[in-house]
């Protein structure tokens, strides 16, 4: 009677998820249908959570990487007392509904992430994992282990074609992340057709050799099921993967096994005769047996009394650890000490250093402020000097550090990054080349629709690279960052703007921001006495204020392109001309200021604006609606001396006054 009450849960499920999409008519049913077993097995005998507190710190977090098949998730949050309500479930892909196409971060609790770009969701649980053993090694004791959840995860082929999930399925068999168990639906279906159309390698084989546990089951034999969760779980060595053999659409009499039940909806004739096969009332839509509700009220009382079981232990443990739960209250409230920028501006070297030397220096003062900054490079650390002092890298061994090697894996690092970040207690930031980053653009995407707060570290910020050339110079990137909504990009031109983008960073916690870095050293400009450095958290200001009350342009620099504005505008002045100097190191905090602040800066109708930036020149129409004079470069670098590529680019002050000047005559 236990295995039929069971099968009839899954049933439902699968019932649930066709529904919510024939009345969309729009979704993907198949995979939802063949993935019930597990999902069902899983969260009505291994998942630990109460939906009564969705972001109970040891929780364990699932994660639907093949995000298509949401109502698989939708379903489950439903019958295991979330506040999803059936008005959810029946307004699935609709204006407003909090039921998305594809699972989204804070549109219900319960959703660990946003997933649908395939492989995204597979290399986040990945994050999540890493994040997980980072907060045992620092809270559990001896007495108390309180933290020792788990990230499982449902993938699909199309999330192990997607190259993400390889870079993270090679770091986490080389940390060992024995907490985590993923399947794999192994259906064999994907929206073309077969995947023997592009798929063909032996996934086992794949997975061993990084060192993952892999098993092999028939994902519809929920004794089996049963049994490799056990033995994942069981498994603290080494991340599990369950290949779960599947059908997709599994209980439609015609639609089973084909690709036509990926993507659309199953029809009304076939919905009858799936709902007559498995034994559904066939004029009744939603249907949820009494008797699966039992089971699943039953289970979710069962969970909330041992989550009470977990709060009485960890009220022992803060009366036992005062100093470890304060470091943890810190960690969770992400709030910054008093004087925290004067701190980091006191941090800054007194010699001229290119930026993203000075902000390794202020890093590690803001890492000592704050104990939740963790990460790490894709192996160019010491390039990005990203590498907090005094603390052990991350290792399969202690993840008692604050440091990672992610190795030569930008997708997979940005993805990560993710993860860490959705944890909660920790501020993860991750480096490489600017010119790199689009290799993590779907993360930081994804990373600013979810509202996360991840910092990205870029050196290497244009052509000054020098002679590593065209491959290695971004033109088109800064531009690229800064066209994704919610993404904050600061692109600081000296040491105070370094500590000031970190404070800024730091500081936003609705969105991940980029750090734009020099390779070359810049000098530290200088700023009049009475200058207040929080300025500079408004995204631009006057760094050089006009001399004569006629204003006859301004230029606007961001970078190190603020000290050749300067140099500009020292020519300019003795051909007569007045000229302010604008340092706009981040734009969308700029634009985020009042009509009247920005008017103070960049009168948007009264004076012709030149901007200089050795990037490509789009967007920058829009600073004034007087005349924009735009200095930038429109084609790929060159590989020569850095200083061989301002002459010839024209970044110097002399050449950028000749220009300025052509153009207000």
């Amino acid at each position: 009677m236990e295995k039929d009450l069971q099968k009839l849960a899954a049933n439902t499920i699968r019932m649930l998820a066709v529904d919510g999409v024939q009345k969309a008519n729009s979704g993907h049913p198949g995979m939802p249908m063949g993935s019930a077993d597990c999902a069902f097995v899983l969260w009505n005998k291994f998942l630990k959570f109460n939906p009564e507190d969705p972001n109970w710190l040891n929780r364990d977090r699932f994660v639907l990487s093949a995000g298509h098949g949401s109502m698989l998730l939708y379903s489950l949050l439903h019958l295991f007392g979330y506040e999803v309500s059936m008005d959810d479930l029946k307004s699935f892909r609709q204006w407003g509904s909090r039921t998305a196409g594809h699972p989204e971060y804070g549109f219900l609790p319960g959703i660990e992430t946003t997933t649908g770009p395939l492989g995204q969701g597979f290399a986040t649980g990945v994050g999540m994992a890493i994040a997980a053993k980072m907060f045992a090694a620092r809270f559990n004791t001896d007495e108390f282990d309180l933290f020792n959840h788990r990230i499982f995860a449902i993938a699909g082929d199309g999330d192990l074609m997607e190259g993400v999930s390889s870079e993270a399925a090679s770091l986490a068999g080389h940390l060992k992340l024995g907490n985590i168990v993923y399947f794999y639906d192994d259906n064999k279906i994907t929206i073309e057709g077969s995947t023997d159309l592009a798929f063909s390698e032996d996934v086992r084989k794949r997975f061993e050799s990084y060192g993952w546990h892999v098993l092999e089951i028939d994902g519809h034999n929920q004794n089996e099921i049963e049994d490799a969760l056990k033995n994942g779980i069981n498994e603290v060595n080494r991340p599990t993967l369950i290949i779960a053999k599947t059908h997709i659409g599994f209980g439609s009499p015609n639609k089973q096994d084909t690709s036509s039940s990926h993507g659309s909806p199953l029809g009304d004739e076939e919905v009858a005769a799936t709902k007559q096969k498995l034994g559904f009332p066939s004029d009744e839509s939603f249907f949820i047996p009494e008797q699966v509700k039992e089971l699943c009220d039953q289970r979710i009382e069962d969970l909330k009394a041992e989550y009470q079981k977990w709060q009485e232990k960890f009220q022992q443990w803060e009366s036992n650890n005062p100093e470890l739960a304060k470091q943890m209250s810190a960690m969770l409230s992400g709030d910054l000490p008093d004087n925290f920028a004067d701190q980091l501006i006191n941090a800054i070297p007194e010699k001229n250093l290119a930026t993203r030397a000075s902000s390794g220096k202020i890093l590690q003062k803001a890492a000592e402020l704050v104990p939740g900054i963790v990460g790490g490079s894709a192996d160019l650390e010491p390039s990005t000097k990203t590498f907090i002092e005094n603390s052990p890298a991350i290792a399969a061994e202690n993840f008692s550090g604050r440091n990672f090697h992610f190795g030569i894996r930008e997708h997979g690092m940005g993805s990560i990054l993710n993860g860490i970040a959705l944890h909660s207690g920790f501020i993860p930031y991750g480096s490489t080349f600017l010119v790199f980053s689009d290799y993590m653009r779907p993360p930081i995407r994804l990373a600013a629709m979810m509202g996360i707060q991840v910092i990205y570290v870029f050196t290497h910020d244009s052509i000054f690279v020098g002679e590593d050339g065209p491959t290695h110079q971004p033109i088109e990137q800064i531009a690229a960052l800064r066209i994704i909504p919610n993404l904050t990009v600061i692109r600081p031109a000296d040491s105070l703007e370094v500590a000031m983008a970190w404070v800024s960073a730091l500081e936003n916690k609705k969105g991940p921001t980029v750090l734009a870095l020099t390779r070359q050293t810049v000098p530290n400009l200088l700023r009049s006495e009475n200058f207040d450095n929080n300025t500079i958290l408004k995204g631009g200001y006057i760094i050089s204020a006009e001399k004569d009350k006629k204003l006859d342009v301004v230029l606007v620099g961001t970078g190190s392109e603020v000290f050749v504005a300067l140099d500009s505008q020292k020519i300019l002045e003795q051909e007569g001309y007045s000229v302010r100097v604008v340092s706009l190191p981040c734009l969308e905090i700029y634009n985020a200021q009042s009509l009247e602040y920005r008017e103070s800066v960049i009168p948007t109708n009264s004076c012709p604006v030149a901007v200089v930036e050795a990037g490509v020149t789009q967007r920058w129409g829009d600073i004034a609606e007087s005349q924009v004079l735009k200095i930038g470069i429109d084609r790929y670098g060159a590989s020569a001396p850095n200083a061989d590529l301002s002459e010839n680019f024209g970044f110097t002050g002399e050449l950028v006054a000749k220009k300025v000047s052509s153009f207000l005559k």
